[in-house]
């Protein structure tokens, strides 16, 4: 009997995709295994500071049903946390949500919808036919990485504006310079974001070289010794908490907002202008973004930080596409992977599924017990511990393309990003990237 154990669990890793009960019992307990409690609580909190201020910015500008977004959401993480076995992140489609916010009262909830279904109805196509396996196959590591470092760039910088800044989420715009003191002001922040160095540092340096002098070992084993036990003390969480806490405090009166109970929960109805305003509006810039950050960037960055666990860009791309092929109908907001939230999810101490599993049972229990009420208590969350979260996610992605090493290379990455951030347009910075790329191959 004890020899025929061994076997049986080299039987489970070395076939993952039988469908036997039991391999799929295994494969759902490996991936959501936590490697720390703590890290991987402390991970949830990674991506939550772009998460917060997009859905908060929907609710109050166009009523987006809070509690479903929620619920659904919370579905979302729990199934790609099974799925993937890492910090897979759920998060707003951006540039539905900032057409939007701008766009005014041309483009609502049904066409938000209509936006994030077509979306979504594509990827999954892209997907099924094996398309997004072929581009993600074709596109140069470097352009791939100048996506990534406008991205996190892009991130860094709304949340330097977050913390400078106070904030109108629901018109998406900054108003005056914040107040160095009070419960929302700068020094608070600098205070967060000062604890979150102290606490993690740079990260992980996944490629550490090794010694042979003695003293240098001792010296190390000392270093890791006090890295470890820092590691277990969830910064992310605890400056997260502060901001829950704070919010109370800045509007006590907020509790009598609370009701308890889900949202309602409606089926969505769809006019043919709501579809042709949801497509043009928001599907046709939105498109791009999907496929470069939330699809190839995103498949790049978790063979970057998990090797051995590299996902096809087939799979990813037809997750994104059924997410939104349920949840847009009852009005849960349009969502995609993002290549911010793992690296963020990642900064924090993710490492597994079970990291973005304990994020979405907290966003169903919220919704469940909260719903849109919820709103309320996010509206006085200080805008500058957000900031703080947003800045390290966003670090964390721009730091991944350190690993260009030629001059052609970073040559290639710095005119994709910095078309991408200019021109705001991630498929502008993509495009003129191939287009160097060639050149330079035509060269040689």
């Amino acid at each position: 009997m004890e020899s025929q154990n061994p076997q049986t669990s080299e039987n489970l890793e070395s076939n993952p995709t039988s469908p036997s009960p039991a391999n799929l019992v295994h494969k759902v307990k490996s991936n959501l295994v936590f490697q720390s409690k703590w890290a991987e609580l402390n991970g949830a909190m990674g991506d939550l500071g772009t998460y917060i201020p997009i859905v908060l910015a929907l609710t109050l500008a166009k009523g987006l049903n809070l509690g479903t977004t929620l619920i659904f959401t919370g579905v979302y993480n729990m199934v790609t946390g099974v799925i993937y076995g890492v910090p897979m992140p759920v998060q707003p489609m951006k540039s539905i949500a900032a057409v939007a916010i701008s766009d005014g009262p041309d483009f609502n909830i049904p066409e938000i919808m209509a936006a994030g279904i077509c979306t979504g109805t594509i990827l999954l196509v892209l997907g099924a036919t094996g398309l997004m396996q072929l581009v993600y196959k074709l596109i140069p590591l470097s352009v791939v990485r100048g996506i990534q470092l406008s991205q996190g760039l892009a991130f860094a910088m709304t949340a330097v504006k977050y913390i400078r800044k106070v904030q109108d989420f629901s018109k998406s715009k900054s108003k005056e310079n914040r107040h160095w003191v009070g419960l929302d002001g700068l020094i608070l922040a600098i205070v967060c974001a000062c604890f979150i160095i102290v606490i993690n540092g740079a990260g992980e340096e996944r490629n550490e070289r090794e010694t042979s002098n003695v003293d240098d070992e001792e010296r190390n084993m000392r270093s890791k010794r006090i890295k470890k036990t820092m590691a277990n003390i969830p910064s992310a969480f605890i400056v997260f908490l502060l901001g829950v806490v704070l919010a109370f405090i800045r509007k006590p009166a907020v509790v009598k907002d609370i009701k308890f109970g889900p949202s309602s929960m409606e089926v969505v109805q769809f006019t043919s202008h709501a579809w042709k305003q949801g497509f043009i509006k928001g599907t046709i810039p939105q498109l791009p973004l999907s496929i470069l950050n939330s699809v190839i960037a995103v498949c790049k960055l978790s063979s970057d930080l998990f090797p051995g666990k590299e996902f096809s860009a087939t799979s990813v791309s037809i997750t994104v596409g059924l997410m939104n092929l349920v949840g847009c109908w009852f009005g849960a907001m349009p969502c995609c992977h993002g290549a911010g939230g793992l690296a963020g999810q990642y900064k924090f101490g993710g490492r597994s599924g079970g990291c973005v599993a304990i994020l979405g049972a907290a966003k169903m229990a919220l919704g469940l017990v909260l719903g849109t009420s919820l709103v309320r208590i996010l509206d006085w969350f200080p805008v500058g511990i957000m900031g703080v979260l947003l800045l390290f996610a966003g670090i964390e992605l721009a730091m991944t393309c350190r690993d260009m090493n030629s001059k052609g290379e970073c040559f290639v990455m710095l005119i994709c990003t910095a078309v991408s951030l200019v021109g705001s347009s991630a498929a502008l910075g993509f495009v003129c990237g191939m287009v160097v790329n060639v050149l330079l191959k035509l060269m040689l």
